[in-house]
């Protein structure tokens, strides 16, 4: 669908939208229908304009060089991306900004050539090889390879990529790397880097490859925004994200949303004045095998910041503390001392262990008619019993899901495959564990994937490396069995949970405590803060 052009909105930014993130499917049928409704070369010319638009917002703003001095390097790709860059460069030119465009190798399709003409029209300066240097820029822009690209980047494409990058690793201060609609090199579907072999051992990159992709500082894309900006290693190359819609309305396709509060918030329980501790609910940690009870009780208080009305701790092992001294509000049993089919919610799995007491246990908790979180060790006991596996599977084809939180190993022994396959296609993977579990599936890592088993999915853009460090697993699988105590929907109480982890980490890095040397037990009280400063403000006198 297509909007008027005087009625086009302004450049989106996804802070805090639930936006709809789009596949190349999505985006082909959206540009076959506008191509289609449009005159031709309309959405290469608002899409040029829109990216030369944001650019010279970004140069204005820029108080340490002034305008006049800024120039801008352009690199233009010999199909339509290289056709948006053109266009690009000629509204810049004719904006009074100095620009030169490489075209190492001339555009293609008919409405590149016609974005040739323009800005040949236009007076742009054009090359075919790059400078030997780079740095008199203040702005590089990626405009090699968009949305669609199968192969490994080559050639000169694959230098330019790599200078490109090296300008955004070397955190300068002047100017930045701007890609248009996607990082050249970067699959938009998934966030890998297209061609990238990753070792089956490690689960990690051996530049064993040509694999190869943009690092940008910035990254404005075009209809609407696209997955692999979000999660895996688009998280990283794309930097910045700005939506330039370019009349095109991408709301309707909703299959994948980007989480947000507007996601979540209705269904938080209101915490009016005649409220008790019954009215949020009693959630069951469970979990500690014998010298392990540190993880569930990170989780447990975890859980009483997210705002639960009691937390039990239900401990497998011997040798627990009686109580827990930073916080006696919880309260510590022996698990079979807890009635936990009273409780209104359980989180198992935390130190739970992988002995045959731990598996017992497991068995006996599925049949209960109580919401469940199972992380860590539950996943393991799960991925190792084909009957728990089954039991599990059970529970959600009866409407009563099971909430799961891999990380990308922990779902690969699910999935019976390996970490590096998740990562390939942490959607796709998210996808299978809902449907083969019939569960709330949040698969963790950079860009935490929320799935449901009724097709819904949610990919989360808060959090940074302050979570790689232990216990913030044990910390997330509280907050989401907090929020399920207080009576949230399976998939909402998730949604929430990974955005205020997340957030709770962004928000202690900005303050200097982070991302090096945060630890677990230092996110709960910034979520106890976020979650009254965004959800529960105190009324005015």
């Amino acid at each position: 669908m297509t909007v008027p052009e005087s009625t086009l909105p302004t450049l989106i930014s996804p802070r805090n939208r639930a936006l709809p993130l789009l596949t190349l499917t999505d985006l082909r049928i959206l540009e076959t229908q506008a191509a289609a409704a449009l005159p031709q070369h309309t959405l290469m010319s608002r899409a040029g304009k829109a990216a030369a638009s944001y650019l010279q917002e970004r140069i204005t703003r820029d108080t340490s060089t002034e305008k006049s001095k800024h120039k801008v390097w352009v690199i233009a790709g010999p199909g339509n991306n290289g056709g948006d860059a053109l266009i690009m460069a000629a509204e810049l030119h004719q904006a009074g900004i100095a620009v030169d465009l490489c075209m190492p190798l001339e555009v293609k399709p008919d409405d590149a050539r016609w974005a040739l003409d323009t800005a040949r029209a236009a007076g742009v300066a054009i090359t075919t090889a790059p400078p030997a240097s780079l740095d008199s820029y203040t702005w590089l822009v990626d405009g090699m390879f968009g949305i669609g690209l199968t192969r490994p980047l080559e050639g000169i494409f694959a230098t330019i990529a790599r200078q490109l990058s090296q300008r955004t690793k070397a955190k300068s201060r002047r100017g930045g790397v701007l890609a248009l609609d996607t990082p050249s090199g970067l699959d938009s579907d998934t966030g890998t880097v297209v061609g990238e072999r990753r070792d089956p051992d490690q689960g990690r990159s051996e530049n064993q490859s040509d694999g190869l992709a943009v690092h940008a500082t910035h990254t404005i894309t075009f209809i609407g925004a696209k997955p692999g900006l979000f999660t895996a290693q688009g998280r990283d190359l794309a930097g910045t994200v700005i939506v330039a819609p370019i009349g095109i309305d991408s709301t309707a396709r909703t299959a994948v949303q980007l989480n947000a509060p507007e996601l979540f918030a209705a269904f938080l329980p209101s915490r009016d004045f005649a409220t008790n501790k019954g009215s949020f609910g009693s959630l069951a940690v469970v979990g500690g095998d014998t010298g392990m009870c540190g993880a569930p009780i990170l989780a447990s208080r975890a859980a009483l910041y997210t705002g639960a009305g009691k937390v039990h701790v239900a401990l497998l092992g011997d040798g627990a503390p009686p109580y827990d001294p930073p916080h006696p509000e919880l309260m510590l049993h022996a698990v079979d001392d807890l009635p936990l089919d009273k409780m209104d919610a359980l989180a198992v799995g935390c130190g739970m262990g992988l002995r045959d007491r731990a598996t017992r246990v497991m068995h006996d908790m599925l049949p209960l008619d109580v919401p469940k979180l199972f992380d860590a060790d539950a996943l393991n006991l799960i991925s190792t019993d084909p009957s728990l596996a089954a039991e599990v599977t059970a529970r959600g084809v009866q409407g009563d899901p099971c909430v799961l939180t891999p990380h990308p190993l922990e779902a690969a022994r699910l999935l019976g495959t390996d970490a590096p396959s998740v990562q390939r296609d942490r959607l796709a993977a998210a996808r299978a564990l809902a449907a083969r579990f019939a569960a709330v599936v949040v698969l963790k890592g950079s860009g935490t994937v929320i799935a449901a088993p009724d097709g819904r999915v949610a990919i989360n853009p808060t959090g940074n490396a302050a979570l790689a460090t232990g216990g913030t697993g044990d910390v997330l699988g509280g907050i989401i069995g907090a929020l399920l105590a207080q009576h949230l929907p399976r998939y909402e109480a998730a949604l929430a949970g990974v955005y205020l982890h997340g957030l709770a980490a962004d928000t202690l890095s900005a303050q200097g405590h982070g991302p090096a040397g945060l630890t677990a037990g230092e996110l709960a009280p910034m979520v106890r803060t976020l979650l009254n400063r965004l959800f529960y403000p105190a009324a005015a006198e």
